[in-house]
């Protein structure tokens, strides 16, 4: 039974710069869980770990309490559970072809994700935009499909980490949201509470990421990986570059529709080379050694996206329908200002112009419009003319085209010459 911890000697003690052992996060935490501890308390807390910090153990050990605090899902049954897990970017539909890939190829998919809140929708909200499509599974249908198909993603339970629910909210409305060990366990508390035992981490870097330097999204990298090999994980973590939008689609039926591409053996190179290296550095970790080679021959010959039929499928979702998922009828132009070579796009602008077309949520109770959304047609590196589309705006009758425009003023970048920035900027966790 863990001791009683008065609130006041943990503020006291990370005020002065202390350490935390785990017995005490475990007793601070678990009061505020019950409501015995209130949010001005854990605000003065919150605060301290901003200024002072946490240690590598100190963070791990608030990563398993906030694990802990709810449901753990068992996994252990089950052969070469993967997952995966992205810092967030614009266009980033990488686990709607990754999962499949990853079931085809011998692991075990079971996967939560969360709706989006900010520029685009997240990977639930982009399953929604396929017909009939279930994205909601209880505990016993989510691992009954894992065991059939090989892979199954269902929205994030609220009983998962609730601890962390709880930071998230608080941080967010007291400015402490820019802590790297507040940001490592809130990502990986989740993770570790989904079972799986490999887990890449596709962590973003650019003007479309949350985390803008390299230096950045190193450092929050190597503190994930630290975490999960901590807690007996095996994490890797894929640097990748957000300077633009991955892919071409951005919007929720648009990026389905990529990434079936991709699944078919086409689509954007950009994406293509990001799933193929994601997969194979978790089929790594997890023991199932496969190189680049044959993690594409996987998407080449039709295997994986005969797996997403069967995934789509096995939620419901209507599998004539994929090859005719509804985009917003209305299209608008947003032109090059000038003519060279595109060298940079502000990928957040981008992501703010799609969410202004209805394609993604001010709040969390927002309804999105799954149809909207743009499509780029010059990428960085690209030759463009004066008045040439960069993009195509796909609205619902000129709702929110003005203010997207508006979001795209100065978003691009057109110079005499210019090449586009490395995809890959390394990994982690080898």
């Amino acid at each position: 039974m863990t001791a009683p911890v008065h609130a006041i000697d943990v503020i006291a003690q990370k005020r002065d710069g202390g350490a935390h052992d785990r017995a005490t996060l475990e007793g601070f935490l678990g009061a505020y869980v019950r409501g015995e501890v209130p949010d001005y308390q854990v605000a003065a807390w919150l605060m301290a770990v901003v200024w002072h910090g946490m240690t590598p153990q100190e963070t791990a050990d608030l990563t398993a309490v906030m694990a802990a605090s709810g449901d753990v899902l068992d996994l252990s049954d089950l052969p070469h559970t993967v997952d995966k897990h992205s810092t967030g970017g614009v266009g980033d539909k990488t686990t709607l072809v990754l999962a499949p890939l990853l079931a085809e190829l011998g692991g075990t998919v079971a996967k939560m994700s969360g709706r989006g809140l900010g520029h685009t929708g997240g990977t639930v909200d982009k399953l929604e935009a396929i017909p009939g499509f279930r994205s909601t599974l209880d505990e016993r249908a989510f691992l009954d499909q894992v065991r059939a198909v090989g892979v199954a993603v269902t929205g994030q339970s609220k009983d998962l980490a609730p601890a962390d629910g709880l930071l998230y909210a608080l941080r967010d409305a007291t400015g402490t949201v820019a802590s790297l060990p507040l940001i490592a366990s809130s990502i990986m508390s989740k993770k570790l509470a989904g079972g799986a035992q490999s887990l890449v981490l596709d962590v973003k870097v650019g003007s479309g990421a949350f985390m803008k330097t390299e230096s950045e999204a190193r450092a929050l990298a190597e503190a994930m990986v630290d975490i999960g090999r901590r807690a007996g994980r095996n994490v890797r973590a894929v640097l990748s570059s957000m300077a633009e939008p991955l892919g071409r689609a951005v919007g929720n039926a648009l990026e389905v529709r990529e990434a079936i591409a991709v699944l078919r053996g086409g689509g954007p190179a950009d994406l293509r080379a990001l799933v193929v290296a994601l997969a194979a550095e978790v089929l790594d970790a997890t023991g199932l050694p496969h190189d680049a080679a044959s993690v594409a021959a996987a998407l080449d010959d039709g295997r994986a996206y005969a797996r997403f039929e069967r995934w789509v499928a096995a939620q419901g979702g209507d599998v004539a329908a994929l090859d005719r998922l509804e985009v917003a009828p209305g299209e608008a132009a947003w032109t090059a200002p000038e003519g060279g070579v595109v060298a940079t796009y502000d990928a957040e602008a981008i992501g703010r112009a799609v969410q202004r077309l209805g394609g993604g949520r001010a709040s969390k109770s927002d309804v999105l419009d799954l149809g909207v959304g743009l499509t780029l047609h010059a990428k960085v590196g690209d030759a463009v003319r004066a008045g040439d589309a960069l993009a195509t705006l796909h609205h619902r009758d000129g709702r929110g085209v003005d203010e997207a425009l508006a979001a795209l003023e100065g978003a691009v970048d057109v110079r005499e010459a210019a090449e586009a920035p490395p995809l890959m900027l390394g990994v982690l966790g080898r």
